[in-house]
């Protein structure tokens, strides 16, 4: 089981440990003397690596084979450096907030999942983010987790926290340890909790889980998801936070379904509704891609028409993306001729989901009066 990565990223090659925020940038030269001392299973670790390790991490590395030690990541044409899998749109909670709309349990057999992966690792995904639904409920998990960190991923898991205390998910978790568990928040109390999740119970399997996490030191980071229903423990939901050490953010903007929907746009806390900054252009379809559970590629999360199926394709399908994603920025549908256009706040995918929804203005476009 290895220790640490070694891979390109984008126009840089870096040598990472699964579970931490560092990294240690390496030249062309230096990738490339790993990449070809790797292939002997009796090379040694070079001598500069091993005093990098312990200036870094703090990790004793000397004496090891290269090739158990590091798991040294072959170079990729294609470009892609992050990639986001939904396992499964199903779930435990029942948000009313929640983007997926209709959480269907489906999704695909290990065979083609296994297949999907090895297709990220060779579009070059580093970081792979896991999410759903809820993902660790997902009963093909931990084979996904397993083969993505064996293939040198550096993985995300995005959970609502109820599982992280079973037995099994704190072994999975604690042998293998992943670069970040991002979990959502979503009030500081019971009442408010349960009553958002619209699921009894569920603030104490969110912090059973987290307190287990916490426990064994995993990198948590926390998202507070404000809506109407909680809106009033913002400042309880933070000092939790802080109480515990970790990072989080606050997520107070509402957006409709994938699907264009308007059920979640009620749920909206007005005196939480954040200007956006600026869109001035992502990745979105050139550096990372996002894959449904049925193994459709789009470009990202929300703009997820036109999609192309990675199953069917494989790697080679993903060299439409960068197309697709230029044509579905421009601003058609609604947008086109806008003088406020250069500024505007939100990305044409999005603003076509709120336009789909019947959304008032001020949920995502400056004509709204704000």
């Amino acid at each position: 089981m290895h220790a640490l990565i070694a891979s390109p990223f984008l126009d840089d090659y870096l040598v990472l440990k699964p579970d931490s925020q560092q990294a240690v940038k390496i030249g062309a030269r230096k990738f490339d003397e790993l990449l070809t001392t790797s292939a002997d299973p009796e090379a040694r670790c070079p001598e500069w690596l091993t005093d990098a390790a312990r200036k870094r991490w703090d990790l004793d590395i000397v004496g090891r084979h290269l090739a158990e030690a590091v798991k040294v990541r072959t170079p990729s044409s294609y470009g892609y450096g992050r990639a986001s899998y939904e396992l499964n749109l199903g779930c435990n909670y029942d948000c009313e907030h929640c983007y997926l709309g209709q959480k269907k349990f489906e999704g695909l057999g290990w065979r083609d999942r296994e297949a999907l992966l090895h297709t990220m690792r060779d579009a070059g995904v580093l970081w792979l983010q896991l999410t759903g639904g809820e993902p660790t409920i997902d009963k093909l998990f931990p084979q996904v987790y397993n083969a993505a960190w064996d293939l040198g991923m550096m993985i995300t898991i995005s959970t609502n926290g109820s599982r992280l205390h079973s037995s099994q998910m704190f072994a999975l978790l604690t042998e293998r340890r992943p670069y970040r568990i991002t979990v959502s928040v979503y009030g500081a109390t019971a009442e408010a909790y349960d009553g958002l999740t619209r699921t009894r119970g569920s603030f104490k399997a969110f912090t059973t889980g987290l307190a287990a996490a916490h426990e064994i030191g995993l990198p948590i980071h926390l998202n507070l998801v404000i809506t109407k229903h909680n809106a009033h423990e913002l400042d309880a939901m933070k000092a939790f936070a802080e109480g515990l050490g970790v990072t989080y953010n606050v997520y107070s903007n509402i957006s409709p379904t994938i699907h264009g929907g308007a059920e979640t746009l009620p749920s909206q806390s007005p005196e939480f509704l954040r200007e956006r900054k600026p869109f001035t252009g992502c990745g979105a379809g050139h550096t990372h891609f996002h894959t449904d559970p049925h193994g459709m590629a789009s470009i990202c999360k929300v703009g997820r028409d036109p999609q192309v199926s990675l199953v069917e394709h494989g790697v080679e399908g993903l060299r439409t993306l960068a197309e697709v994603a230029d044509s579905l920025m421009l601003r058609t549908g609604g947008c086109s001729g806008c003088a406020l256009s250069g500024t505007c706040w939100t990305c044409r995918p999005l603003a076509k989901l709120y336009q789909e929804a019947k959304s008032p203005l001020d949920r995502y476009c400056q004509h709204g009066g704000r």
